[in-house]
């Protein structure tokens, strides 16, 4: 074995020895302090760092709901906009504690010494993400409960509104409209697409490549669909690739 491989064996068995007396501690994470600029409902940005909030799940942007009346709202928008008005222009302290695969940092964050996540989850903005974790589960219950936020109506969880179809369950009121399911199925921003089943986006950028952008996507929303400028809409990926474009990468 070569000396300098040698030495790095030696180093981590001493390091392993010290670990296991107690004189050394594994590497931490330090905690991410600053005001955070809101994002999304569970996604904002302290400085250069893009921070997930850790153990919830929120209402794309560009997601709808139903209120007590049956009538569609951007609850997405109202997640985020709630949580500016709660926590925006304030100082942050988020204990980070991973990264997920978008490179963005995974933390529980705390405002004037309030839990952030749990506020979101019981003013009813946000579900407990109980695929990753059940720390909110009671917060969420107690929204559920008092109807607050997102259960004062109907919607579609975060997680299955990214991959809906007809089979997507309905959360929320026990009540709904007949046609509630094909309302929350349907992007905010899909209203001007010429086909229900044609709402995939293809946008020209400024070096002229195509993109074409999915419901739920990051920029879905902010696509502006004028004709004029070359951009189309595309009913499957398949048909949009065969046009030349390629799949945005948010």
């Amino acid at each position: 074995m070569p000396p300098k491989f040698r030495r790095a064996l030696g180093l981590r068995r001493c390091l392993a020895v010290l670990l296991l007396l107690g004189l050394a501690t594994a590497p931490t994470v330090a905690d991410v302090i600053g005001v955070a600029r809101v994002v999304d409902g569970d996604t904002v940005e302290i400085g250069t760092l893009r921070i997930r909030l850790q153990g919830i799940d929120t209402p794309e942007a560009d997601q709808l709901c139903l209120d007590a009346h049956g009538r569609p709202w951007s609850c997405g928008i109202e997640a985020r906009d709630q949580l500016i008005k709660k926590a925006g222009g304030k100082a942050w302290t988020c204990s980070v504690s991973g990264q997920d695969r978008y490179g963005r940092l995974l933390a529980t964050c705390f405002v004037e010494g309030e839990d952030i996540e749990r506020w979101m989850v019981r003013a009813g903005w946000a579900l407990s993400f109980a695929r990753y974790s059940h720390r909110y589960d009671a917060d969420e219950q107690t929204a559920r409960d008092a109807g607050a936020g997102l259960w004062s109506g109907a919607f579609i969880a975060p997680w299955d509104w990214r991959s809906r179809n007809k089979s997507t369950v309905i959360l929320g009121a026990a009540s709904v409209p007949a046609d509630a399911q094909k309302i929350l199925l349907s992007p905010a921003s899909a209203a001007e697409a010429p086909s229900p089943d044609c709402v995939i986006k293809g946008n020209v950028n400024r070096r002229g490549e195509c993109i074409y952008h999915l419901p739920g996507g990051q920029s879905y929303g902010i696509v502006k669909m004028d004709m004029r400028k070359g951009k189309r809409w595309f009913c499957t990926e398949a048909e949009a690739e065969a046009a030349g474009c390629r799949k945005a990468l948010r």
